[in-house]
C-alpha cells in the first residue's frame, strides 16, 4: 500500500507521523494533505530513507543534484558531493550521472546518504542507447521501461519522468518558431529527438499506466518532468512550456486516481516579474500539487554567479508557492560541479527557501531572536542562532576587535552601544 492509498483509507502511517513531528503539524493534517495529492512523502519501500514531506503548508525543501558526465567520471568525488549535500542540509538528492557505469554509481550513492534520492531515467536510456545501438534515437521502446524498473528496484525514491511531452507539445514548439535559447532540458531534448526520428508518441505518455504500475510497486514518487522548461528568460512561460504544464497537471490527477504520489515540475529561467504568475498558474492547474522548480534563474548574464541569481528567483518562488527548489551551483551553465560548488549551492538554496518561508509560513521567530542578540551585543547567542555559524565565526576570528563586545566594522564607534546608553541605561 502506498502512502497515498493509506491516506485515502484514513490510515496514519509512521512516515506521516514522522513528517508531522518535523513540520509541527498534526498527523491528521498530513494525512489529509497526502490523501488529496497536495503533499508527497518520499521513500522507496526497499530503502526507507529519512521521511521527507513536500507540499502545501510544509517548509520549502531543497534538492541538490550530483552526477558524472561523459567528460568527468569520478565515482569517489560524486560520493563526496552526495555526502556534502546531506551534511549541508539538502532535503533530497538527485543522482544524474551520464558517464561511466550508471548502475554502479547510482547504487553507490543510494548507500552513501540517508535522504531521499531521485533520478532522471531518460539519462540512462540515452546512455545505453548510444552504447548498444549507436544513437539515442535508435533506443527501442522497451528500454524506456526496462531502465525505469531497474532504477525503482535499486531503491530510487523519486523519479523525474518526462511524461508531459507529447506530439501536441512538440507541435506547439514548432509552431512558435522554436526558441531563443533552445531546448535545454537534456531529458526533453533526448525525448523530442526520439519522437521525431521514429515518428512516434512519447512512450511515457502513451503508456502512462505502465509508468504508474512500475512506480506504485515500491511507492516511488513521480515527479512529472519539465522537458519544455525555459533556459532563457526570453522563452519563459511560452506556449510549449504551458502546454506541457497542462498535460502534466492532467497526468498528476491520473496518478492520484491510480494511487501513485506525484508532483509537478516547473522551469527554469524566468524574469522576476513572471515568477508569481508561474507559481500560481501551476498551483491552480494542478489542484495545489507539490511544485518542484529548478532555480528559477531570473537573468541569463551572470555565469559563475548563478547560485546567487537563483537565490533571488527561488526566494520569490518559495514565497509564491514552490515546494521544492533545486539548487544551482557556481558551475551552472559552465562545468560539472565540484564538491565546493555543491556546498555553496546548497547553502544558497537554503537561504532562498528560508526567506520564502518567512513569508509563506510566517516564520520569523529566529530572526526576532537574532535582532535581540545583536542589539545586546550577545555574540554567543548570535553564533547559536546563525544557520551557518562556521562562516560567521571564521570571519570574526580573522579580524578580532579591540573591545570584545563590538566588531571591527565600527570599533569604538558602535551605534548599538551609544544608543543603549541613551535609552536603556536610564531606565
Amino acid at each position: 500500500m502506498t502512502q497515498l492509498e493509506a491516506a485515502k483509507k484514513g490510515i496514519i502511517t509512521p512516515r506521516m507521523k514522522a513528517v508531522s513531528e518535523m513540520e509541527g503539524l498534526s498527523a491528521e493534517e498530513i494525512r489529509d494533505k497526502v490523501a488529496c495529492g497536495r503533499v508527497v512523502i518520499m521513500g522507496n519501500t526497499l530503502r526507507n530513507p529519512v521521511p521527507v514531506g513536500i507540499g502545501e503548508g510544509l517548509r520549502t525543501k531543497v534538492n541538490a543534484s550530483i552526477g558524472t558526465s561523459t567528460d568527468i567520471v569520478n565515482f569517489d568525488m560524486e560520493e563526496e558531493k552526495a555526502k556534502i549535500a546531506q551534511e549541508e542540509g539538502a532535503d533530497t538528492l538527485m543522482e544524474l550521472s551520464t558517464g561511466g557505469d550508471l548502475d554502479r554509481i547510482r547504487r553507490k550513492i543510494l548507500k552513501a546518504v540517508t535522504i531521499p534520492v531521485g533520478t532522471v531515467p531518460l539519462y540512462q536510456v540515452a546512455a545505453e542507447a548510444i552504447k548498444r545501438y549507436g544513437a539515442i534515437v535508435k533506443a527501442p521502446e522497451e528500454l524506456f521501461f526496462e531502465v525505469l524498473e531497474r532504477q525503482v528496484e535499486d531503491g530510487v525514491d523519486f523519479m523525474a519522468v518526462h511524461c508531459g511531452i507529447n506530439r501536441l507539445s512538440v507541435e506547439r514548439l514548432r509552431k512558435q518558431g522554436y526558441r531563443v535559447g533552445g531546448l535545454v532540458s537534456r531529458g526533453g531534448a533526448f525525448l523530442v529527438a526520439w519522437m521525431e526520428y521514429n515518428n512516434a508518441e512519447n512512450p511515457y505518455y502513451e503508456k502512462f499506466d505502465r509508468v504508474l504500475e512500475i512506480l506504485k510497486k515500491r511507492d516511488v514518487v513521480l515527479s512529472l518532468g519539465n522537458g519544455m522548461r525555459s533556459g532563457a528568460v526570453h522563452d519563459s512561460n511560452d506556449r510549449a512550456q504551458v502546454q506541457e504544464l497542462i498535460i502534466n497537471c492532467e497526468l498528476h490527477e491520473e496518478a492520484l486516481r491510480y494511487g501513485v504520489q506525484s508532483m509537478v515540475e516547473g522551469p527554469g529561467h524566468i524574469p522576476l516579474d513572471e515568477i508569481e504568475m508561474n507559481m500560481k498558474l501551476a498551483k491552480k492547474l494542478s489542484g495545489n500539487a507539490p511544485y518542484y522548480v529548478l532555480g528559477p534563474v531570473p537573468t541569463d548574464v551572470f555565469p559563475g554567479y548563478d547560485h546567487i541569481t537563483s537565490v533571488a528567483g527561488a526566494s520569490l518562488a518559495s514565497w509564491y508557492g514552490a515546494d521544492l527548489i533545486c539548487y544551482l551551483t557556481p558551475a551552472e551553465h559552465i562545468a560539472l560541479p565540484f564538491p565546493d560548488d555543491v556546498r555553496i549551492g546548497v547553502r544558497c538554496a537554503k537561504i532562498a527557501a528560508y526567506m520564502g518561508d518567512m513569508i509563506k509560513l510566517n516564520r520569523r521567530e529566529r530572526d526576532l531572536e537574532m535582532a535581540a542578540a545583536r542589539k545586546n551585543l550577545d555574540w554567543a547567542k548570535q553564533f547559536e542562532l546563525s544557520v551557518y555559524s562556521d562562516e560567521f565565526k571564521k570571519i570574526r576570528s580573522t579580524r578580532p576587535p579591540e573591545a570584545p563586545d563590538t566588531c571591527t566594522m565600527c570599533g569604538n564607534l558602535c551605534a548599538l552601544k551609544a544608543v543603549k546608553r541613551m535609552f536603556e541605561d536610564e531606565k
